[in-house]
């Protein structure tokens, strides 16, 4: 999913573009897309930009006549900036924007289509769709210690509720986690002062940092590759691979659809956290340490091999 840096770019790239431009067609193919019927979608059309903004994961377009334009990537959603009247993708394709000076296609390349469109009349409506996340950039420390700790839950699930912080999902909460050293499955009212300075510190600089990277990789261009796993991250999307700070294999959790990566050496003192799968599996012979989950992995290969295979 777009999170803070991914979003934010787009929105530079979108606003050399469009702000100042009237909005010339929608066209719409995903039938589940639009999320509003009043107003109508066709009265956008012809109405010129006046402003971007960001709203959580979501990009607002300010439009004349006090109308916004809302969008939500979701997970699989991108943006494409096309020469102005090109068609929407047969396959993945969900809608086209067109300008004078070109086209703003929307695709989703999973076959759930999430990705959501409204149209709404008055900033009263919009703010209605707001979560209420704070931003997690601009806040101080006191605004980012009383809102971490004004709910106890994990450091991961804290750091992605959209009305806690506003804007961080799961590529990133592990990234700024493994910055602050600290362990996604931490109680946040549990943490210390200078481990809440710590996270907030880190969590600035890992969504400035990105912000700065992709920007310098878009350049003067529209960003085309933007994806939750990057080679630069040090840990999200890095299972088994060596921490780039202390060469430990990166481990994971899994729940549901989504992925939790972390250091077990920078990050839980060693210790593995329990996946809620292999748990139930090994149940009380679950490794406590990697020294540990090495040697299940070396007997298991030894088992499937069989004698004489090794």
């Amino acid at each position: 999913m777009p999170e803070y840096p991914d979003v934010t770019v787009y929105l530079e790239a979108l606003a050399a573009r469009v702000i100042g431009q009237p909005l010339e067609a929608v066209r719409v193919r995903g039938p589940a897309l639009v999320r509003t019927a009043d107003p109508p979608l066709r009265e956008a059309t012809g109405k010129r930009v006046t402003a971007l903004r960001r709203q959580g994961k979501r990009i607002v377009f300010v439009l004349e006549d006090d109308l916004y334009l809302v969008l939500h990537l979701m997970i699989a959603g991108r943006l494409h900036w096309r020469p102005r009247g090109a068609p929407v993708p047969g396959r993945v394709g969900l809608a086209a924007f067109d300008f004078p000076g070109g086209t703003l296609v929307l695709t989703e390349a999973s076959p759930k289509k999430r990705a959501q469109l409204w149209l709404l009349r008055g900033e009263d409506a919009v703010a209605a769709l707001d979560r209420g996340g704070i931003d997690p950039v601009e806040s101080t420390l006191a605004q980012f210690s009383e809102t971490l700790r004004r709910e106890n839950h994990t450091l991961k699930r804290a750091l992605t509720d959209p009305r806690l912080f506003s804007g961080i999902g799961n590529a990133y909460s592990d990234e700024i986690l493994h910055a602050a050293r600290l362990s996604p499955v931490a109680l946040s009212q549990r943490l210390d002062d200078d481990e809440v300075r710590r996270l907030h510190a880190s969590t600035r600089q890992v969504l400035l940092a990105w912000t700065d990277r992709l920007r310098a990789e878009a350049g003067n261009g529209f960003p085309e590759k933007v994806t939750a796993f990057r080679e630069g991250m040090a840990v999200h999307g890095k299972y088994r691979k060596p921490c780039p700070d202390c060469g430990s294999p990166v481990q994971r959790i899994v729940h549901a659809d989504n992925e939790t990566n972390y250091c077990p050496t920078c990050q839980t003192g060693g210790r593995l956290l329990a996946d809620r799968s292999l748990s139930r599996l090994l149940k009380e012979d679950w490794p406590r340490s990697l020294e540990e989950m090495e040697e299940v992995r070396a007997a298991t290969r030894s088992r499937m091999q069989g004698p004489g295979q090794g």
